[in-house]
C-alpha cells in the first residue's frame, strides 16, 4: 500500500469515527433531554410564610402563574392570572391591572412580557411581607432579546418562565429574600 493511499484510509477512518462519536453524543443528549421532560418533577417547596394572609395568597397564585409560564401553557396562564388578579387587594391597582391584562392575553409571549412587568411591581410586596423562610429572586439574561427578565420563585432550582422547556434551566438566583 502506498503512502498516499494510507493517508486517505487513515483520514477516512478518523472522520468516520469522529462522526460516529458526535452522533452518539447527540443521541445521548437528546435522550437526556427527553428523560428530563418526562421525569416526574419533584421540586421542594420553599418554607416561606408571610405576615399578611393576603400576601401569602398572592404569592401562592403568583407561583401558579410562574409554573404555567414554565410549562408554556397559555390557557393555564389565563386562569392563573385571573386568580392572581382576584387575590390582589383593590388598592394594588397597577399589579391588579397587569394580572388582569395577562388573563386577557392569549399569546404566550405577551403573557411573558406582562409577567416581567408584574414581577417588578410585586417583588416589594413579597419582600415586605415575608415573615419566615426564603424566596428567590431569579434572572435570565437572555430573556427579551438580551435585556433579561426577573422572577420570584419558591425554590432555588431554576425553572425559566420566559423560555419554558426551550431553555428550562437558563438563569440564576441573584438574591435570596429571607426574614
Amino acid at each position: 500500500m502506498n503512502l498516499r493511499k494510507m493517508k486517505f484510509t487513515f483520514t477516512y477512518n478518523y472522520l468516520a469515527i469522529g462522526t460516529i462519536l458526535v452522533l452518539a453524543s447527540c443521541g445521548q443528549q437528546k435522550h437526556k433531554q427527553e428523560a428530563e421532560k418526562t421525569a416526574p418533577q419533584t421540586i421542594a417547596v420553599a418554607d416561606a410564610s408571610f405576615s399578611d394572609e393576603r400576601a401569602g395568597k398572592v404569592f401562592h397564585d403568583y407561583q401558579q402563574l410562574r409554573k404555567a409560564l414554565v410549562r408554556s401553557q397559555a390557557d393555564e396562564v389565563l386562569t392563573a392570572a385571573g386568580k392572581l388578579g382576584s387575590s390582589l387587594p383593590e388598592e394594588q391597582v397597577e399589579m391588579k391591572s397587569m394580572a388582569l391584562a395577562m388573563a386577557d392575553a392569549a399569546d404566550i409571549e405577551k403573557q411573558r412580557a406582562l409577567f416581567s412587568d408584574l414581577t417588578a411591581a410585586i417583588e416589594p410586596l413579597f419582600a415586605e411581607s415575608l415573615s419566615e423562610g426564603s424566596i428567590y429572586k431569579q434572572f435570565c439574561p437572555m430573556a427579551f432579546e438580551g435585556k433579561g427578565g426577573y422572577w420570584i420563585s419558591d425554590v432555588q432550582e431554576i425553572r425559566n418562565p420566559y423560555y419554558g422547556d426551550k431553555m428550562l434551566k437558563c438563569g440564576s438566583v441573584v438574591e435570596t429574600l429571607t426574614n
